[in-house]
C-alpha cells in the first residue's frame, strides 16, 4: 500500500531540501519550529495565489472581451492560455530548481505573477493583455510544479495533509477570486481593469516568506547547482545543506511508466474540465439568465467546495489501497453536472454549482497521486514534472473547442456534450492511476 507510512521510510538521500537550517546538524529546535513555520506560511501564500489569475479573468470575461474587442472564438483561445503557459513553463521547473534551488524559484515565480496581474489591464491590446498574462502564468506553472517537491522535501511522514493544506488553499484562493472579483470591481470605481489589478497585491505578499529562504541559499546552505555528497561520497543528504534539486543519473524515466502516463492523462482531462469551468461557467449561467454577479457567486460556489474537499481527499487518498474509486466518483459528479446544466442551468443553478465543485476535487487528488507514486524526491520532481506538463498540454484545445463550438451552435448543447464525453477517459485513467504501484520499479522492469 503506498502510505504514509511509506513516504516515511524512503531514503533520505533524495529528499530536495531548501532548509535554513537543518533539524539533524545542531541547529537549536526555537530556530527549526520558526523555519518550518515560515515554510508552512509560505506554501499557503504561494497556493492562495496559483489561480486568482484566472478565476477573477472568468469573472469578468465578458467585460474584457468588450473592452479588447475580442471575439468568442479569441476569448476561447485565452482561456486556453493558462494550460499552454503550464506545459511550457512547467516542464523547466526542475532545470531551474536544480540550478536556483525551489525555494528561489517559486519566489520568483510569485514575483512573476504580481508584475504580470499588474500589467495585463492596461496593456490595451488583445495581445499585449495575452503577453503579460503569459508571464503571470509562468509564474504559476513553476510553483504548480515544486509545491510537491517542497512538501516531499519538507514534510516526508505528513505528504497527505500537507498536500490537503496547500490545496485547501488553493482552492480558497480560486473561489475567493470568483465571488469578490465582480463586488471589488463596482467598490474600485467600477472598471474590470482596476478589479483585475487587485489580485496584484496578494502575489506580492507571497514573496516575502520566501526571501530568508533565498538568502540562505545565497549564503551556501542552498546554492545553485550544488547537491550534498558533491566530492562523489555515497553519504546522505541532510535537509538544510542543499537547495537546490538534485540530478541523480539513476533517476526514474517516467516515460517508460505506464501509471506515470495514466496520471498525465488523468491530469490533463481533469485540467480541461477544470479551466472550461473556470473560464466559462459563469457565461453559461449568465446566458441561461442569472446575473453577472450571482454567475459569479455560483463560480464562487463551484471553487469554494474545493476548500474542505481537499483537505480531506488527499488524507483520505493516503489511507486507501487503491485510489481508484475517489477518481470514479468525482467523475460521476461530473457528469451529472453537465446533464443538469443541458437540462435546467438556471432552475438547478446551486446544484449544479455543487456537484462541479466535487468533481473539480480530481486536481487534489492528482497532485496527490504525484506524491504517493514515486518513493524519493527526485522522482516526485520528475513525476510532477512530467505528468503536470504532459497533462497541461492535453488540456489546451478544451477550452478554445468550447469557445469555438460555443460561438458556432449559438448555444451550450454542444459544449457540454464535449465535457461530457471527456469525463469518461477521466474517469478510467484515474482508476488507472490510483493503483498501487511506483514509478521506479515499473521503469527499472522495463530496463531489464
Amino acid at each position: 500500500m503506498a502510505s504514509e507510512e511509506t513516504l516515511r521510510t524512503t531514503s533520505v538521500s533524495t529528499r530536495i531540501p531548501d532548509r535554513i537550517e537543518s533539524p539533524g546538524a545542531g541547529g537549536r529546535p526555537g530556530t527549526r519550529a520558526w523555519t518550518t513555520r515560515l515554510m508552512i506560511l509560505g506554501i499557503v501564500l504561494t497556493a492562495l495565489n496559483l489561480r486568482p489569475a484566472i478565476t477573477s479573468l472568468g469573472a469578468l470575461l465578458e467585460e474584457v472581451r468588450d473592452g479588447l474587442g475580442m471575439s468568442g472564438s479569441v476569448a476561447g483561445l485565452l482561456t486556453s492560455v493558462p494550460p499552454l503557459c503550464f506545459a511550457v513553463f512547467g516542464s523547466l521547473a526542475p532545470r531551474l530548481a536544480r540550478r536556483f534551488g525551489p525555494a528561489a524559484v517559486v519566489c520568483a515565480g510569485m514575483a512573476a505573477i504580481a508584475t504580470g496581474l499588474v500589467v495585463r489591464p492596461y496593456t490595451g491590446t488583445t495581445a499585449g493583455f495575452v503577453a503579460a498574462s503569459a508571464l503571470a502564468l509562468m509564474g504559476i506553472a513553476v510553483s504548480n510544479v515544486l509545491m510537491p517537491v517542497i512538501v516531499k522535501s519538507w514534510f516526508p511522514d505528513r505528504v497527505g495533509s500537507m498536500t490537503g493544506l496547500y490545496s485547501m488553499a488553493l482552492a480558497l484562493g480560486t473561489s475567493t477570486a470568483a465571488a469578490v472579483t465582480v463586488p471589488l470591481t463596482e467598490a474600485l470605481g467600477g472598471t474590470w481593469q482596476t478589479g483585475l489589478t487587485a489580485w496584484a497585491t496578494l502575489a506580492a505578499v507571497a514573496v516575502l516568506p520566501w526571501l530568508p529562504f533565498v538568502r540562505a541559499g545565497a549564503r551556501g546552505t542552498g546554492g545553485a547547482g550544488r547537491a550534498a555528497g558533491g566530492s562523489g561520497s555515497a553519504r546522505q543528504e541532510v535537509p538544510g545543506e542543499s537547495g537546490a534539486v538534485p540530478d541523480d543519473g539513476a533517476a526514474p524515466r517516467v516515460t517508460r511508466s505506464r501509471t506515470a502516463w495514466a496520471l498525465a492523462v488523468f491530469f490533463g482531462l481533469q485540467a480541461t474540465a477544470a479551466y472550461i469551468t473556470m473560464g466559462w461557467m459563469p457565461q453559461i449561467f449568465r446566458d441561461a439568465g442569472v446575473p453577472a454577479d450571482t454567475a459569479g457567486v455560483l463560480l464562487a460556489v463551484t471553487m469554494v467546495m474545493g476548500v474542505p474537499l481537499a483537505f480531506v481527499i488527499p488524507r483520505l487518498a493516503t489511507r486507501l489501497p487503491h485510489q481508484g474509486p475517489i477518481a470514479v466518483a468525482l467523475g460521476l459528479c461530473g457528469l451529472l453536472s453537465y446533464a443538469g446544466l443541458y437540462l435546467a442551468p438556471a432552475g438547478g443553478a446551486w446544484v449544479w454549482a455543487l456537484l462541479l465543485g466535487v468533481s473539480n476535487c480530481s486536481f487534489p487528488l492528482a497532485l496527490t497521486l504525484v506524491g504517493m507514486r514515486a518513493r524519493t524526491g527526485e522522482g516526485v520532481a520528475k513525476l510532477s514534472a512530467f505528468a503536470q506538463s504532459t497533462g497541461y498540454l492535453i488540456s489546451i484545445p478544451g477550452p478554445l473547442l468550447v469557445g469555438v463550438l460555443y460561438q458556432h451552435s449559438g448555444g451550450w448543447g454542444l459544449p457540454l456534450a464535449l465535457m461530457a464525453a471527456l469525463m469518461v477517459p477521466q474517469i478510467a485513467v484515474g482508476a488507472l492511476a490510483g493503483r498501487d504501484r511506483m514509478i521506479e520499479d515499473e521503469t527499472a522492469a522495463t530496463v531489464r
